[in-house]
């Protein structure tokens, strides 16, 4: 029982410990609460007012900012203002200084005005002062020379009218030589300025085409038993082989240039397959042809592609391509039409004409020499009578017959395209000269210069487009030297022919040496 009891006494005892440590954890937790209430309120209540701080002095920032702006702005409107006032005072000080000249010049105006009037009043009394005169000398003129007012005026219009043609033949006379004289300029500078305009690549002359050969065997193999092989190709081409002792190489020849281009692209591929004999060499020279055809159609539609003329007819085109294996004087027939072509139609544009039918008649101009190999007459006339059978217009038909002056020119164009072709054909480097030919005008032009009296040396410069004469400086003076320089020019001009112009050159010299012992 009293373990019984001592157990309920224990428990009471612990419970009422364990009611007291709850009611201590209690209550010290809920001091602790108030104490964190109070302090978390504390520390609420800075930040706030530290918050309201940083925004009042955000807003005293912007304050300030506004403030600085509204003062510049402030400080440039008062100075637009003040400079609105000084300009408004100058153009005050203007407009005074303007009204005080105007002030005098009114001033000034009106003694004018009153000294015309007075000089009015004088011419009226000095003009009825000449008028009697005139009437007086008049009489005095009519009882002279016994004639009458009417006879008087007769006379008098037929010196007028003998003065007034004769003033105006003058003038005819100079209004000619001026339209000659700017004729003459206009056409030089339509000249000048299409060759500026258009320039095209030199070329020279050649009549034979050389054939590598790699071996003395594949030359015997060219010949062939008893010259059967060599004798078989010039007959299929037409065209004369040389084989000398030059080692690797055999000469074609031939005046017609596309038989001698077909005969050197035969005598290669014979050359390139090894089997040579008569029957191969015709089906050589056969299929080459053909190709050949091909090629003078594609050369003759590319020049007319790069001229842009439309409309050509066929077998036009294969003549243009024959033009480009053909040579004159070492310039290449095909580049030389299209050069004339251009030409011309550039000066028929500065002079209002139709700039396409000059250019059809520049390519077309010397269609003949496409024939002149094969047939009789000059290139002209051949030309002439290929095209008219193809309805080319009577500007075109008279450039290709009259281009060389040959008959009068019934179209405009065809001193066009004797001007362009006479540019085309002396430019420098168009064509070439023998070297025999060249050197003999060198020797003539230095001899001609070396003529004169005083000149001591005379050097052809420029492959003879200038001249340089050294005179002796004892016998001929700078005035002297002058007319040298154009004496020789005259003569040149009057006893040489060559293309373009020779500059003329006279160098004096004068040197003074004396000797320091």
């Amino acid at each position: 029982m009293e373990y019984i009891i001592g157990l309920i006494a224990g428990l009471i005892l612990g419970g009422g410990l364990i009611f007291a440590y709850f009611t201590f954890a209690a209550t010290s937790a809920i001091k602790r609460a108030k104490t964190e209430a109070v302090q978390l309120r504390e520390n609420a209540v800075k930040e706030a007012e530290n918050k309201a701080k940083e925004i009042e002095l955000a807003a005293r920032q912007e304050q300030l900012k506004k403030k600085e702006s509204l003062d510049k702005e402030y400080e440039s409107i008062r100075n637009e203002l003040k400079a609105t006032e000084q300009r408004h005072n100058k153009r005050e000080d203007t407009l005074d200084r303007k009204m005080d000249i105007l002030v005098h010049k009114e001033k000034t105006v009106e003694d004018l005005e009153a000294k015309i009037a007075a000089k009015e009043k004088s011419m009226a009394g000095k003009e009825e002062q000449l008028s009697q005169v005139l009437r007086e000398q008049r009489d005095r003129l009519l009882q002279i020379t016994n004639l009458n007012i009417d006879q008087a005026k007769e006379m008098l219009l037929q010196r007028v009218e003998s003065e007034c043609r004769h003033e105006a033949g003058e003038i005819v006379l100079k209004a000619t030589e001026a339209a000659q004289e700017e004729a003459k300029e206009k056409s030089r500078q339509i000249i000048l300025q299409a060759i500026q305009r258009y320039a095209a690549e030199q070329t020279s002359d050649h009549t034979v085409s050389a054939v590598n050969i790699p071996s003395d065997d594949m030359k015997g193999r060219v010949i062939g038993r008893e010259g059967r092989n060599i004798r078989s190709f010039e007959k299929a081409t037409g065209v004369d082989v040389v084989i000398d002792d030059t080692p690797g190489v055999v000469v074609v020849s031939c005046f017609d240039p596309v038989r001698r281009e077909i005969a050197r692209i035969s005598l290669e591929r014979l050359v390139q397959d090894g089997r040579i004999h008569p029957a191969r060499i015709e089906e050589i020279v056969v299929a080459t042809t053909k190709e050949m055809d091909e090629e003078l159609i594609k050369i003759g539609k590319e020049a007319v592609q790069e001229a842009n003329l439309p409309n050509i007819a066929k077998p036009i085109i294969p003549l243009l391509g024959r033009l480009g294996y053909r040579t004159s004087y070492g310039q290449n027939v095909l580049k030389h039409s299209l050069e004339v072509a251009y030409l011309a139609q550039m000066m028929a544009d500065e002079l209002g004409l139709d700039g396409q039918l000059a250019r059809r008649a520049g390519l077309l101009h010397d269609i003949g020499k496409a024939m002149d190999h094969d047939q009789e007459g000059g290139h002209p006339q051949l030309g002439y009578d290929f095209l008219r059978r193809f309805n080319e217009p009577e500007a075109v038909l008279n450039a290709a017959l009259g281009h060389h002056g040959d008959v009068p020119a019934t179209t405009p164009y065809t001193p066009l395209i004797m001007a362009a072709d006479a540019m085309s054909a002396s430019r420098p480097g168009a064509r070439r000269e023998s070297l025999e030919r060249y050197v003999k005008r060198l020797r003539e032009l230095e001899d001609l210069a070396t003529g004169f009296d005083g000149v001591r040396q005379a050097y052809a410069i420029q492959a003879g487009r200038e001249i340089r004469v050294i005179v002796d400086a004892k016998m001929v003076d700078d005035a002297i030297s002058a007319k040298i320089a154009r004496d020789i020019a005259r003569k040149i001009q009057d006893n040489m022919t060559y293309p373009g112009e020779i500059k003329v050159t006279v160098m004096r010299e004068v040197r003074s040496v004396e000797y320091a012992r």
